[in-house]
């Protein structure tokens, strides 16, 4: 079947809405407004342990969430539906930070851990309608293809935010504080602005005529029970979904954590975003590059090669991170990883559960619980 390129950059173009979310706030503004505005008077010790302790909150409630949520998306046709509602969710959330007085740490906590569900659980269906828009021999290059519209368009927000954050002045902000909960306001217009297409031009190609809340539910763990059994039964799809519980948590612990590490560590603010925003430009023609070689040498291999990377990176990042220029350096080595990684493990999954859409949609669930 001939891909509808129209609905592959609709769809593509989810990646470029609400990338921006995980850029400005999840990864470079919160961390460091949350321990300077929200957490003002307060160690960096403290305000670090809450932080994770945060994180670690909401990612326990997306993971319940994403079980619940993706049974109900697996055999019926309201998967952009319920996108939309998490869509709306993160939007309100993080627009709603504009509000949060100085010293509120535990509201601003609060509030980022709704906003990081709205945003996750979003991408759980956002993740699986790739089998609606690309074939399996394409799934690669069309989910490099939204990795990098992601980082592109969360690297182009961001650098304006940081502009406006530098030259408060200019944007008519009376200082920097104000600049930064502007910079929220902008990412919750951008994502809901961006994410029309979606709604507009994706069109569901492969899914189950089941209707009805009841006989979507018992459907749904019918489906749930025989497909996680076929799971089981196929040894490399077991042992790979297994794998990614653990190297795609320490992706996504590195990218929430990275900033906070940075600061906590006495890194100026100003060498930590530029670091963030480098991420953003090498990570995007990674991206493609990453889902180019996976149609040479196997996405299996690729993600294998992004991960020593990673690992590169931390063992020598321990050992010699003492300036802001090494800061900045392995910022860019881990961008060349991080794009492919995420975009060949979407893409992988979609591929090797095979045609069954409900053997996809699990495992998109199963993968999106454990990041």
């Amino acid at each position: 079947m001939a891909p509808d390129r129209k609905a592959v950059f609709a769809w593509s173009l989810y990646d470029w809405a609400n990338s921006v979310f995980a850029t400005t706030v999840m990864v470079a503004f919160f961390p460091a407004f949350f321990k300077s505005f929200w957490c003002q008077g307060v160690s960096a010790t403290l305000s670090t342990e809450r932080l994770g302790i945060g994180n670690t909150v909401a990612g326990i409630a997306i993971a319940l969430l994403s079980l619940f949520l993706g049974a109900f998306a697996d055999t019926g046709r309201d998967k952009k539906k319920l996108l939309g509602y998490f869509m709306i969710l993160g939007v309100c959330s993080t627009a709603a930070f504009y509000w949060i007085p100085q010293g509120e740490w535990l509201a601003a906590l609060i509030l980022f851990g709704i906003a990081n569900i709205g945003f996750s659980c979003s991408c759980l269906f956002y993740d699986s309608l790739i089998v609606d828009v690309a074939e399996n021999e394409r799934m690669d290059q069309v989910s490099s293809l939204g990795f990098a519209f992601g980082y592109l368009g969360g690297g182009i927000l961001f650098a304006i935010n940081l502009v406006m954050i530098m030259k408060p002045a200019f944007f008519g902000f009376a200082d920097k504080a104000h600049a930064v909960r502007a910079s929220f306001l902008s990412v919750a217009v951008w994502w809901f602005i961006f994410s029309l297409p979606l709604f507009i031009f994706v069109k569901y190609r492969r899914y189950a005529k089941v209707s009805g809340a009841r006989a979507i539910a018992m459907d749904s763990l019918r489906r749930l029970a025989k497909t996680s059994k076929k799971i089981i039964e196929r040894k490399e799809l077991l042992l790979f979904l297994i794998a990614y519980w653990l190297y795609y948590d320490g992706v996504i612990t590195f990218i929430k954590m990275a900033t906070d590490f940075g600061l906590s560590i006495g890194f100026p603010s100003e060498s930590v975003m530029i670091a963030l925003l480098a991420v953003q430009f090498v990570a995007f023609p990674s991206s493609l590059v990453f889902g180019s070689w996976a149609g040479r040498f196997g996405a299996r291999r690729i993600i294998i090669t992004g991960i020593i990377i990673y690992l590169v990176v931390i063992f020598f990042g321990v050992s010699f991170l003492t300036r802001p220029a090494h800061f900045i350096f392995f910022a860019c080595l881990t961008g060349l990883a991080q794009g492919g990684i995420q975009a060949l493990s979407r893409s992988y999954f979609g591929v090797g559960a095979g045609r069954d859409p409900g053997a996809q949609q699990v495992v998109f669930r199963q993968a999106r619980s454990a990041g």
